[in-house]
């Protein structure tokens, strides 16, 4: 059973799933890329012990889009999630993330070392990284894209169903995954006449700064805490088997774990990466 959260912070309500009791280990999940808290919905049905709260990042889901001039950046991205742990009232917990998610997730537990216990990372593991070279093009296709997305219009469907089975296709999901990531993160369009996807517009456009790879690799090995990644195989093309590999080796006290499956495999086996998680994010240490 879930609890609808509203979490107030300085740049917007953030909105949440609590997943689990009150008073056990307190537990953050960071969804992925345009998804939302109901990503957890599943996977939390198998996990004991955890005060298990689920984010919409904000732009997302039902969260409060972010203000003009503020930007979708990963610093702003970690002080979203300082402050919905502020507002629950969480001086330590453990961070459980998918995709961005999980790379939010495990910069945050190098940011922030007195604050995050464990961590679990689900298909990512730190930020996506770009090329020095690619400092300047980067730059100048994120400002175009950013000023032009102001006048582009939302994608009107006709009826939930259609846009069920466009998820389906675009992420490689079945129909009850997709039903859950559609029936949170969508809303009705201005006119009523359809329903128009709820997140902003404006994350759908390149970041207009990345890290160095070799500045990923920094953050990760500050990582103070326990780390265990759960990786799909086959590796997705922009995180590639080699590169993977390559970031898990910078933990200091990291655990891997490779399961079969896709990208959202947290959503579609959600027992078998349940079972890989076990009691991991079960700290006492942070316990109320």
């Amino acid at each position: 059973m879930s609890v609808e959260l509203r979490l107030p912070t300085p740049l917007g309500e953030i909105a949440a799933l609590r997943l689990g009791p009150p008073g056990g280990a307190p537990v953050l999940a960071l969804h992925g890329w345009l998804d939302n808290a109901a990503s957890f919905v599943p996977l939390a049905a198998h996990l004991q012990g955890l005060d298990l709260v689920a984010l919409d990042l904000p732009g997302h889901g039902r969260s409060a889009h972010l203000p003009d001039g503020a930007e979708y950046s990963l610093t702003n991205a970690l002080h979203a999630v300082l402050d919905a742990a502020d507002a629950l009232g969480w001086a330590r917990f453990a961070l459980l993330g998918h995709s961005m998610g999980a790379g939010i997730a495990s910069v945050l537990a190098a940011a922030a070392p007195e604050r995050v216990t464990r961590l679990v990372a689900i298909e990512a593991l730190g930020a996506l990284a770009d090329t020095l070279e690619r400092t300047t093009p980067r730059l100048r296709e994120a400002i175009a894209a950013q000023r032009a997305v102001r006048h582009k219009r939302l994608r009107v469907f006709p009826d939930l169903d259609t846009a069920v089975r466009a998820r389906m296709q675009a992420n490689e999901l079945g129909e009850a995954a997709a039903r859950l990531l559609v029936e949170r993160g969508m809303r009705r369009s201005e006119d009523g006449g359809g329903w128009v996807w709820s997140s902003a517009q404006r994350l759908t456009t390149p970041t207009a700064f990345r890290l160095t790879e070799a500045q990923v690799a920094d953050v990760l090995a500050h990582i103070e805490c326990p780390v265990r990644a759960v990786f799909a195989d086959p590796a997705p093309p922009y995180f590639p088997e080699t590169l993977r590999r390559e970031r898990f080796a910078r933990l200091k006290r990291g655990e891997l774990v490779v399961l079969p499956g896709t990208h959202h495999l947290h959503m579609e086996q959600p027992q078998a990466v349940a079972a890989a998680i076990g009691d991991f994010l079960d700290d006492e240490r942070s316990r109320p």
